[in-house]
């Protein structure tokens, strides 16, 4: 073999051993930032045994629900500890300690979410990918800014104020939906892209609400980064991965869209009565306004899009709630405009907001019930105080200090002493008469509970309450259908493992006819 050969010999076997000793430094320094994993503490619930010594509990991701079931079972008192990753977690369940969970002011939730769900876009100072990310620099004074700036743009003037527009976009949705001629719409598809039209016209910006293209276009990146979201990008996030890539890319896309919104004012000297004009006019920076409008509308698009397709799926599924709803947006509809001989929905257009608020008992009713079977996944808080957290009167279990703690919904949601035949869809469980919400503290936890009630839920079960009477004033003869329009009955199960509200695994279409003027 001449010197060349051998050269050429070497060559080609140097970049394998590259890729080798790269894999390999990968695989312990994995190992070693699992395997240094902060303790838990002595009272601490029982570690479970059902995870990785080295992955943790990888279930607790993948299959949630089951993993949080089957762990608890083995537990003496429900309550167990376990590791995501490297993050030390107690997993709560019960009465008691769902009360401390929701009300103890050492349990704090920003600080919880922003390590254990990862789920919204990253903003970083003028796009540049190599800062710090600004939401989760000093996550208690974001907390803290976007709740003083969310509380204002949902307040009663400002809703008010908006609501002839949101009607009008309603109406507009409807009518390109009766215009196709179809009479068959996936709920999941339309309803959620109306959702997502009514939050960026409340907690964004017009120019994106009226144009189809860009609204479409951010709509694609938001859907991007919820889905680049793996079980390996919460437990182990500096690792490098495809999912951070394509979040980061979607976030980056985000940035130029709204940015070019913001400088496009700023150039033109252009005014909006939208609440990206509000935080204009309040002085903040650019990474600011970014980091509220981007969170805003991932946290309202996430349950609320959803909630409201799966509101029209279970009314649909019964026929008596489905004319109890319909008499009741006709009454509302009468007490606001005298003239019965207007098609329903010119007549809706008179209802003022106070009755859209407070005159809809059961389209309320049966969106608690249509939340309570989908709100599936876990809430999350961090003890970020110097001492233990008690979670039973005697004190023989804590939460320590630097530790996560986790409560799923399907604890009381699903709680068959709480809910009686908690898989039936019955709306008439939330009536005063039955009133099982009230059976234990905080047994209905939708929108939130204790010292984090959802700020949103104004605007949530404004929305949705419009939505319900605007689709009822426009179709009629509402059947659940096939993708071929054949009748069905069926209703997708619920998969209990997501992690927030979701789209059904299996598609279910809406069969209907335009209703006579």
């Amino acid at each position: 073999m001449d010197a060349t050969t051998s050269a050429k010999g070497h060559d080609g076997i140097a970049p394998w051993l590259a890729v080798t000793l790269a894999l390999l430094t990968l695989l312990l320094s994995s190992a070693y930032y699992a395997l240094q994993k902060p303790p838990h503490g002595s009272k601490a619930p029982p570690l479970t045994k059902d995870a990785s010594a080295v992955l943790g509990a990888f279930a607790f991701f993948t299959q949630r629900w089951d993993f949080q079931q089957k762990a608890s079972r083995h537990s003496p008192t429900g309550n167990f500890s376990f590791y995501a990753g490297k993050w030390p977690v107690v997993s709560i369940r019960g009465e008691e300690a769902r009360k401390v969970f929701l009300e103890s002011k050492d349990l704090a939730f920003s600080e919880g979410y922003s390590a254990l769900l990862a789920g919204s876009p990253e903003v970083k100072p003028d796009n540049n990918v190599l800062a710090s990310d600004v939401t989760h620099g000093n996550e208690s004074g974001f907390s803290a800014y976007f709740n003083k700036r969310l509380i204002a743009m949902l307040k009663g003037n400002r809703l008010r104020d908006g609501l002839p527009q949101l009607l009008q976009d309603a109406r507009l949705v409807l009518d390109e939906m009766a215009a196709t001629g179809k009479n068959l719409t996936d709920p999941f598809d339309s309803i959620y892209r109306m959702v997502y039209k009514f939050t960026m016209r409340t907690v964004a910006c017009n120019e994106i609400a009226d144009d189809p293209v860009l609204l479409a276009k951010t709509l694609k990146c938001f859907e991007e980064v919820e889905g680049a979201t793996t079980p390996l990008s919460i437990m182990y996030p500096w690792l490098p991965q495809w999912a951070t890539v394509r979040r980061t890319i979607a976030g980056g896309r985000l940035y130029v869209i709204f940015k070019g919104v913001v400088d496009a004012r700023k150039k033109n000297g252009t005014w909006q009565e939208d609440a990206l004009q509000h935080l204009i006019d309040s002085g903040d920076s650019i990474t600011d306004i970014l980091k509220f409008v981007l969170g805003a509308l991932f946290a309202g698009q996430l349950n609320s899009g959803i909630n409201a397709a799966w509101i029209l799926v279970y009314m649909t599924s019964k026929p008596y709630w489905l004319s109890q709803i319909r008499q009741e947006v006709d009454r509302v509809a009468d007490r606001y405009t005298h003239d019965t001989s207007l098609p329903l929905k010119e007549r809706l257009m008179h209802v003022p907001i106070e009755a859209w608020e407070n005159e809809f008992p059961i389209v309320d009713m049966c969106l608690r019930e249509s939340m309570r079977l989908q709100s599936s996944g876990s809430f999350f808080r961090k003890n970020v105080s110097d001492h233990a957290v008690p979670i039973n009167k005697e004190g023989t279990e804590v939460i320590p200090p630097g530790v996560f703690a986790t409560y799923a919904l399907g604890d009381i949601h699903y709680n068959p002493q709480v809910y009686t035949n908690p898989d039936e869809y019955d709306p008439t469980r939330f009536s005063p008469e039955r009133a099982e919400d009230k059976k234990q503290p905080y047994a209905f936890v939708g929108w939130g509970a204790g010292r984090h009630p959802c700020l949103g839920m104004r605007f949530a079960k404004l929305e949705n309450n419009i939505i319900v009477a605007f689709f009822l004033a426009y179709f009629s003869d509402i059947k659940l259908a096939n993708a071929d329009g054949s009748e069905t009955t069926r209703i997708p199960e619920t998969n209990r493992n997501n992690h927030t509200a979701h789209k059904p695994d299996e598609h279910v279409w809406l069969k209907y006819k335009i209703a006579a003027n």
